[in-house]
């Protein structure tokens, strides 16, 4: 009988610190959690100098990077609740029943429509010099110097992307050791995290 592999064995992933992954190829990648904007609602001009701005961000990259779009339905049981207490303990006739019509019209919302929350990645990799491609990268350890190195570089070019993206409007923060692994935690677990449950970690995770 064929042993059952854990999800831990698909995912490339060795260790997470210091707001880095750090892949069982020993190259190490740092995440940005970028904005959305609505270029719809923007006017012709606006609308050609982002996307200008964007293909002159693309052009300068002497590196790949991955765009990550993650797209979740969310839960609002927990409002709809509050909503519900909030209704309880109006006092004033008229609010109370304006209360009771916007959680019956979030409540046939919600059974008719699905609402979805989008987040917005920028992967940036980064290999650290000391690994030779020639030789298995399984039989080489990645020293601490050298990651403390390929961080720096990393961080480099994380900044780069940021500020490119920044000329389009754009905003960035890296994410940090928690929520890369919570970021994670969450793809697998995409029931759970729906409801907003997600496990304790341990504090030294935290940077």
């Amino acid at each position: 009988m064929p042993s059952q592999k854990s999800t831990q064995d698909f995912v490339p992933i060795k260790q997470v610190r210091e707001g880095v992954m750090i892949l069982e190829t020993k190259e190490i990648r740092g995440i940005l959690m970028v904005s959305s904007i609505n270029i719809g609602l923007k006017s012709i001009e606006e609308q050609k100098a982002i996307i200008n701005h964007f293909q002159s961000f693309l052009n300068s990259l002497d590196f790949p990077c991955q765009i990550v779009v993650q797209s979740r339905k969310t839960n609002i049981t927990g409002y709809i609740e509050k909503v519900k207490e909030l209704e309880k303990n109006q006092t004033n006739n008229l609010l109370k029943k304006q209360t009771t019509g916007y959680r019956r019209f979030l409540e046939e919302f919600v059974e008719k429509e699905s609402v979805y929350t989008k987040s917005f990645f920028v992967v940036v990799p980064y290999m650290p010099q000391a690994i030779s491609l020639k030789k298995s990268t399984k039989e080489q350890e990645l020293s601490e110097e050298n990651f403390q190195r390929g961080k720096e570089q990393l961080y480099q070019r994380m900044e780069f992307v940021a500020l490119g993206l920044r000329r389009c409007g754009l905003h960035c923060a890296p994410l940090t050791t928690l929520e890369i692994i919570e970021l994670f935690w969450s793809i697998f677990h995409p029931k759970d995290s729906e409801r907003g449950y997600y496990p304790e970690f341990p504090e030294e995770l935290t940077d």
